[in-house]
């Protein structure tokens, strides 16, 4: 059996995840994810796959986030017809992404389209969409959903299981035996152990390889545990100032997240009540369907919102925002207050109309709560750039920055190494590091190596890699 490993996608990036295994012909694709950054390359990466789409006949997606899930819908107007493996909670959630990201890429083209013919001297590049809400819901109808811990055959020969990766709801590290003789894990995003709401990243089976992400393999995140007394302490910032908290967060996990926090905080009354706006269509979707996950949910969450009867993600002063005059309303509300709306790197979505209102009053909090890609708005703000252009036009960065690394729901290379630690690890042969930046990749590279792993390769783009 020859058995070949590549990636076309997140290869010395984080975005744009697409990993392949060649099984004799047979074409199983791993994660379809979108690119992010640069407009212009992002949008020629994502309008053209660099290979077959018809030949993958079978895919299996790890979690919904869109740098794993967006450029599905692409994958099946190319051609594929194969089935899309996945768990409940990720089918879920990958709907809600999907739509929503047809609906953001429909309203930026229109918006850049009039700011453009209004004015033609800022020479702005509109963007058609790459897919409608139409072909957003084909995807949808390939879709097998099974559970953690039950095997699963996307091929004929191929063994599959999911293992919680402690990452979003639903996401999933996938175990393959391949013809009976050969153990592959793809690790997905590996989460957090002590993440608010989700259980800890699991132990996955004896491996002879493992494809493993990178993102922060060159960084020590803060305790988990003091996610909360930062937030805590921007919440008591903007309460004392009487101003606006805008944070640019993903609409799944991490919203939840920060609505789960503060919730937890004002119950145990360590800070006042701010009028909360989760500002977002697509969040107040995907809270809908953490609701109806609560299997995902760990026993501190159970326990503790769940077990009595209590919403975790409904309380008195949080107001969830769906229309668009709703939003508008929300910039001329006086402070304090916060907003969180997508995107989560400040690319696109509402966000960027409350960033432009917000961005120039030094009264203000920005709080960046995630991981920023190279070359997006978030990455700037993240660096501190004095000064950064939304929608082509420039704008002072006079608002305060304010990062809160805790909240990351990557592990870092601390981390990722004490969950390698605890699996059996006779077998394994090498490691391959997908989904990091250079640096990211290099040192987890060194730090993987230091505990005994016998190989450690980066992945190329394009690159092939025999597997036996």
């Amino acid at each position: 059996m020859a058995i070949k490993f590549y990636s076309h996608g997140a290869c010395q990036e984080v975005t744009g995840s697409k990993h392949f295994l060649d099984i004799d012909g047979r074409l199983l694709q791993i994660d379809c994810g979108m690119f992010q950054g640069r407009r212009d390359e992002s949008y020629q990466k994502n309008r053209q796959l660099p290979f077959d789409a018809k030949a993958v006949l079978s895919l299996i997606l790890t979690h919904a986030h869109f740098d794993h899930s967006g450029a599905l819908p692409i994958l099946v107007k190319k051609g594929f017809k194969g089935n899309i493996h996945a768990t409940s909670a990720t089918r879920d959630i990958a709907q809600i992404i999907l739509l929503d990201s047809a609906h953001i890429q429909q309203k930026d083209y229109e918006i850049i389209q009039e700011k453009a013919a209004k004015h033609p001297e800022r020479k702005l590049t509109a963007y058609e969409p790459l897919y409608s809400v139409e072909e957003a819901v084909q995807p949808l109808r390939h879709f097998v959903t099974t559970d953690y811990h039950r095997p699963f055959l996307p091929l004929d020969g191929v063994t599959a299981e999911f293992f919680d990766a402690g990452h979003i709801l639903g996401a999933a590290m996938v175990h393959l035996a391949v013809g009976g003789h050969l153990n592959i894990g793809f690790s997905g995003d590996l989460g957090r152990p002590g993440l608010p709401i989700i259980r800890d990243p699991e132990i996955m089976p004896p491996m002879d390889y493992l494809v493993l992400e990178s993102t922060y393999g060159n960084r020590l995140h803060k305790s988990i545990g003091l996610a909360g007394e930062e937030l805590a302490d921007i919440i008591h910032k903007a309460h004392s100032r009487r101003s606006k908290i805008i944070i640019p967060a993903f609409t799944i996990e991490r919203t939840q997240e920060l609505i789960y926090l503060i919730h937890v905080l004002q119950q145990e009354g360590k800070v006042p009540a701010l009028p909360i706006f989760i500002d977002s269509p697509m969040a107040v979707n995907a809270t809908a369907i953490f609701k109806i996950h609560p299997e995902c949910f760990d026993e501190e969450t159970i326990r503790r919102f769940i077990g009595v009867n209590v919403d975790p993600f409904g309380f008195e002063n949080i107001r969830y925002v769906v229309s668009t005059a709703q939003s508008k309303e929300i910039n001329a509300f006086p402070g304090p207050a916060i907003i969180i709306s997508a995107s989560g790197m400040a690319e696109s979505g509402r966000v960027l109309h409350h960033l432009i209102r917000h961005i120039e009053n030094p009264a203000n909090i920005i709080a960046i709560v995630g991981f920023m890609a190279e070359h997006t708005l978030g990455r700037r703000l993240a660096e501190r750039s004095k000064e950064v252009k939304i929608f082509g036009k420039p704008f002072q960065v006079k608002a305060e920055i304010a990062t809160l690394n805790a909240f990351s729901a990557h592990a870092d290379y601390a981390e990722t190494c004490a969950w390698l630690k605890r699996h059996d690890l006779k077998r394994l042969k090498k490691i391959f590091l997908v989904h990091g930046e250079d640096a990211a990749l290099q040192n987890l590279q060194r730090e993987l190596l230091g505990i005994g792993i016998p190989q450690v390769e980066i992945v190329r783009y394009g690159g092939s890699y025999e597997l036996n």
